[in-house]
Protein backbone atom coordinates (compact mmCIF):
# COMPACT_ATOMS: atom_id res chain seq x y z
CA UNK A 1 0.00 0.00 0.00
CA UNK A 2 1.56 3.23 -1.07
CA UNK A 3 2.25 5.92 1.33
CA UNK A 4 -0.04 8.34 0.48
CA UNK A 5 -2.98 5.71 1.37
CA UNK A 6 -1.63 5.04 4.68
CA UNK A 7 -1.57 8.89 5.69
CA UNK A 8 -4.65 9.19 4.21
CA UNK A 9 -5.84 6.61 6.30
CA UNK A 10 -3.80 7.82 9.56
CA UNK A 11 -5.63 11.39 9.11
CA UNK A 12 -8.94 9.40 8.70
CA UNK A 13 -8.84 7.83 11.66
CA UNK A 14 -7.06 11.11 13.40
CA UNK A 15 -10.86 12.45 15.15
CA UNK A 16 -11.13 8.40 17.14
CA UNK A 17 -7.50 8.93 18.14
CA UNK A 18 -7.09 10.17 21.32
CA UNK A 19 -4.39 13.04 22.50
CA UNK A 20 -1.32 12.00 24.40
CA UNK A 21 1.17 13.82 26.11
CA UNK A 22 4.78 15.15 24.50
CA UNK A 23 6.37 12.33 26.49
CA UNK A 24 3.71 9.38 25.53
CA UNK A 25 4.73 6.70 23.09
CA UNK A 26 2.38 6.31 20.08
CA UNK A 27 1.20 3.19 18.43
CA UNK A 28 0.30 2.76 14.74
CA UNK A 29 -1.08 -0.41 13.94
CA UNK A 30 0.00 -1.45 9.96
CA UNK A 31 0.28 -4.72 7.83
CA UNK A 32 2.61 -5.79 5.26
CA UNK A 33 1.75 -5.16 1.65
CA UNK A 34 2.89 -6.29 -1.96
CA UNK A 35 4.34 -2.86 -2.20
CA UNK A 36 6.70 -2.99 1.01
CA UNK A 37 8.38 -6.12 -0.79
CA UNK A 38 11.80 -6.44 -1.91
CA UNK A 39 13.08 -9.14 -4.29
CA UNK A 40 13.51 -11.22 -1.06
CA UNK A 41 9.41 -11.01 -0.78
CA UNK A 42 10.09 -9.00 3.01
CA UNK A 43 9.85 -5.58 3.56
CA UNK A 44 12.69 -3.57 1.84
CA UNK A 45 15.11 -1.51 4.01
CA UNK A 46 14.42 1.48 3.25
CA UNK A 47 10.68 0.99 3.78
CA UNK A 48 11.12 1.00 7.32
CA UNK A 49 12.15 4.59 7.22
CA UNK A 50 9.04 5.86 5.13
CA UNK A 51 6.67 4.05 7.46
CA UNK A 52 8.58 5.33 10.41
CA UNK A 53 7.23 8.71 8.99
CA UNK A 54 4.01 7.79 8.97
CA UNK A 55 4.62 7.19 13.11
CA UNK A 56 6.19 10.22 13.35
CA UNK A 57 3.25 12.41 11.77
CA UNK A 58 1.21 10.51 13.81
CA UNK A 59 3.47 11.64 17.00
CA UNK A 60 3.46 15.01 15.79
CA UNK A 61 -0.49 15.30 15.28
CA UNK A 62 -1.65 13.42 18.70
CA UNK A 63 1.03 15.18 20.62
CA UNK A 64 -0.11 18.56 19.95
CA UNK A 65 3.38 19.03 18.51
CA UNK A 66 2.62 20.75 15.16
CA UNK A 67 0.05 23.55 16.71
CA UNK A 68 3.45 24.22 18.40
CA UNK A 69 5.20 24.07 15.36
CA UNK A 70 2.22 26.42 13.20
CA UNK A 71 2.61 29.03 16.22
CA UNK A 72 6.61 29.37 15.57
CA UNK A 73 5.98 29.25 11.66
CA UNK A 74 8.38 26.61 11.65
CA UNK A 75 8.62 23.14 9.89
CA UNK A 76 10.03 19.76 10.38
CA UNK A 77 13.11 18.41 8.84
CA UNK A 78 14.94 15.18 9.40
CA UNK A 79 18.77 15.61 9.86
CA UNK A 80 19.76 12.15 10.49
CA UNK A 81 17.89 8.60 10.38
CA UNK A 82 19.98 5.26 11.41
CA UNK A 83 18.10 1.84 11.18
CA UNK A 84 18.39 -1.50 12.86
CA UNK A 85 16.94 -4.71 11.41
CA UNK A 86 16.42 -7.34 13.86
CA UNK A 87 13.70 -10.10 11.76
CA UNK A 88 12.37 -9.61 8.26
CA UNK A 89 8.54 -8.41 7.83
CA UNK A 90 6.69 -10.92 5.23
CA UNK A 91 3.48 -10.00 3.11
CA UNK A 92 0.13 -9.55 5.25
CA UNK A 93 1.96 -9.49 8.08
CA UNK A 94 0.46 -6.92 10.79
CA UNK A 95 2.81 -5.24 13.07
CA UNK A 96 3.29 -1.86 14.77
CA UNK A 97 5.40 1.12 14.97
CA UNK A 98 5.86 2.70 18.50
CA UNK A 99 7.35 6.39 18.15
CA UNK A 100 8.36 8.00 21.49
CA UNK A 101 10.88 10.78 22.28
CA UNK A 102 14.38 9.26 23.46
CA UNK A 103 15.50 13.14 24.36
CA UNK A 104 17.33 16.62 23.00
CA UNK A 105 19.74 18.90 23.20
CA UNK A 106 19.78 22.56 22.40
CA UNK A 107 19.53 22.26 18.68
CA UNK A 108 18.31 18.35 18.20
CA UNK A 109 15.15 16.55 19.33
CA UNK A 110 15.99 12.56 18.75
CA UNK A 111 13.06 9.87 18.34
CA UNK A 112 12.39 6.11 18.12
CA UNK A 113 10.22 4.28 15.95
CA UNK A 114 10.21 0.17 17.38
CA UNK A 115 8.33 -1.69 14.59
CA UNK A 116 6.90 -4.39 16.64
CA UNK A 117 5.30 -8.15 15.64
CA UNK A 118 3.99 -10.73 17.63
CA UNK A 119 5.59 -9.27 20.82
CA UNK A 120 8.84 -8.80 19.69
CA UNK A 121 10.98 -5.64 18.39
CA UNK A 122 11.80 -6.67 14.07
CA UNK A 123 13.29 -3.31 13.95
CA UNK A 124 13.97 0.31 14.82
CA UNK A 125 14.80 3.45 13.49
CA UNK A 126 15.93 6.46 15.43
CA UNK A 127 15.65 9.90 14.07
CA UNK A 128 17.44 12.85 14.97
CA UNK A 129 15.53 16.30 13.64
CA UNK A 130 14.80 19.53 14.22
CA UNK A 131 11.62 22.16 13.81
CA UNK A 132 13.25 25.03 11.54
CA UNK A 133 11.46 28.50 11.04
CA UNK A 134 12.34 31.39 8.90
CA UNK A 135 14.00 32.77 12.04
CA UNK A 136 16.03 29.72 12.42
CA UNK A 137 15.87 26.22 14.54
CA UNK A 138 13.57 26.38 17.42
CA UNK A 139 15.10 24.71 20.33
CA UNK A 140 13.91 21.63 21.11
CA UNK A 141 13.42 22.84 24.80
CA UNK A 142 10.94 25.84 23.66
CA UNK A 143 8.46 23.30 21.95
CA UNK A 144 8.57 20.67 24.33
CA UNK A 145 8.10 23.46 27.39
CA UNK A 146 4.58 24.30 25.23
CA UNK A 147 3.58 20.77 25.24
CA UNK A 148 3.78 20.77 28.69
CA UNK A 149 6.73 18.42 28.78
CA UNK A 150 9.89 18.98 31.07
CA UNK A 151 12.57 21.44 29.29
CA UNK A 152 15.06 18.67 30.56
CA UNK A 153 15.79 16.01 28.81
CA UNK A 154 15.76 12.56 30.23
CA UNK A 155 19.12 10.99 29.89
CA UNK A 156 20.17 9.43 26.69
CA UNK A 157 21.14 6.10 26.30
CA UNK A 158 25.65 6.13 25.53
CA UNK A 159 24.77 4.49 21.98
CA UNK A 160 22.84 7.79 21.46
CA UNK A 161 25.07 10.16 22.38
CA UNK A 162 28.01 8.48 20.52
CA UNK A 163 25.37 8.21 17.34
CA UNK A 164 24.35 12.11 17.70
CA UNK A 165 27.82 12.56 18.04
CA UNK A 166 29.18 10.85 15.07
CA UNK A 167 26.44 12.92 13.35
CA UNK A 168 28.06 15.83 14.06
CA UNK A 169 31.07 14.84 13.09
CA UNK A 170 30.07 13.93 9.33
CA UNK A 171 28.05 17.16 9.33
CA UNK A 172 31.53 18.98 9.80
CA UNK A 173 33.44 16.71 7.45
CA UNK A 174 31.08 17.88 4.91
CA UNK A 175 31.34 21.14 5.33
CA UNK A 176 35.12 21.32 5.28
CA UNK A 177 35.14 19.17 2.44
CA UNK A 178 32.45 21.87 0.57
CA UNK A 179 34.72 24.73 1.85
CA UNK A 180 37.56 22.78 -0.74
CA UNK A 181 35.60 22.76 -3.66
CA UNK A 182 34.78 19.67 -5.76
CA UNK A 183 36.57 16.21 -4.47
Amino acid sequence: MNLWFRLLYMLFRRPWSKPVDGASTTVVRMRVWPTDLDLNRHVTNGRYFTLADVGRMDFVLRTGAYRVALRHKAVPIVGDTWGKFRRELKLFEAFEIHTCMLGWDEKWSLMEHRFISNGRVVGVVVVRGLFRSAKGTVPPAELLRELGVSEQSPPMPQWLVDWASSCDGMSGQLREEEGRGPL
